[in-house]
């Protein structure tokens, strides 16, 4: 049985941290201040806008130690995690879940994050948030509806997405937990401690920057471990920013994932508004959905 973390309530505190790539700090200020419109008190973590001058924003052990503390910290009731990049999976073993287990928190992000909402599905059965970071509030987007998708989702409102159908979609309807989030850190997280069970599942998909052969070969690994046979449903994001070699791999992102998975029978949704860009609905990993593709419109509630 999945829980819960508590759904927020004005006056509660957000954490903000980044576990895996820099961000300057002035990048999470809209994103503080509408937090702050929200109703909320705001705890800035000391690798929002670090000294750090690598790629990460900072060094494994202030990264760790960071995390540790908001997750630690009573008076924390949600993570927003400034950004993803890279890094999680160089600190995810050393996370202390302890406290976390007896009073769970929401955790929030996507990218990088993945791995952190795969490994407490995993192992804790605790739900988290999928979300809009920091960098999504800039640029007046703090009104649109992916931003305030997590705004409602935090607040405890029932999750329901309608969208039109897609020439590639698979009809049917599926009942399961969702889980899922960025391909490259769902298939490089097989045969760790943060691998996800998809079996019985509605599994979602997203990815950007990909080589096409790339993307093949990790929908290939995804099959050839059993990832993909007996799901509930399958969501297919969107795969943004994707590369070809100079010799055409000869097919498109969602001709890839359509061949990977036409040996079986399941619901199939493509272009969901999950993803790299401003399209990116708030989803509860871990929390039970229904999926239900029509011949015009495409609906997920839970």
């Amino acid at each position: 049985m999945i829980k819960l973390p508590s759904y927020l309530k004005p006056g509660d505190t957000i954490g903000i941290t980044c576990p895996a790539g820099y961000m300057a700090a002035e990048k999470a200020q809209t994103c503080i201040e509408t937090l702050t419109q929200w109703g909320y008190k705001i705890k800035v973590g000391a690798t929002l806008g670090s000294t750090s001058t690598t790629y990460f924003s900072g060094t494994d052990e202030e990264r760790l130690n960071d995390f540790q503390q908001l997750l630690d910290d009573d008076t924390v009731k949600a993570i927003l995690c400034g950004r993803g990049g890279y890094g999680l999976t160089r600190i995810i073993e050393q996370i202390n879940f302890k406290a976390f287990k007896k009073n769970p928190k929401w955790i929030i992000g996507f990218s990088d994050i993945t791995v952190l909402h795969s490994h407490i599905y995993s192992n804790y059965k605790i739900a988290s948030l999928h979300a809009p970071m920091a960098a999504a509030f800039n640029n007046g987007a703090f009104n649109n509806v992916y931003v305030q998708s997590l705004r409602h989702a935090l607040e405890g409102k029932k999750i329901k997405y309608e969208l039109p159908a897609h020439d590639f979609n698979v009809k049917g309807a599926a009942i399961g937990e969702l889980v899922g989030g960025n391909l490259s850190l769902l298939a490089h997280g097989i045969g760790t401690a943060s691998d996800i069970k998809t079996r019985g599942r509605i599994l979602f998909l997203e990815d950007v920057g990909e080589y096409l052969y790339s993307t093949d070969r990790m929908m290939q690994q995804l099959k050839r471990s059993g990832k993909l046979e007996k799901l509930a449903g399958l969501i297919v994001g969107g795969f943004t920013d994707t590369k070809d070699t100079e010799r055409p791999f000869g097919k498109t992102v969602y001709e890839i994932i359509k061949d990977a998975v036409a040996p079986y029978n399941y619901p199939v949704c493509y272009n969901f508004p999950v993803s790299h860009e401003k399209e990116n609905y708030a989803l509860k990993v871990g929390v039970g959905y229904k999926l239900k593709v029509g011949k015009t419109k495409v609906l997920l509630e839970e």
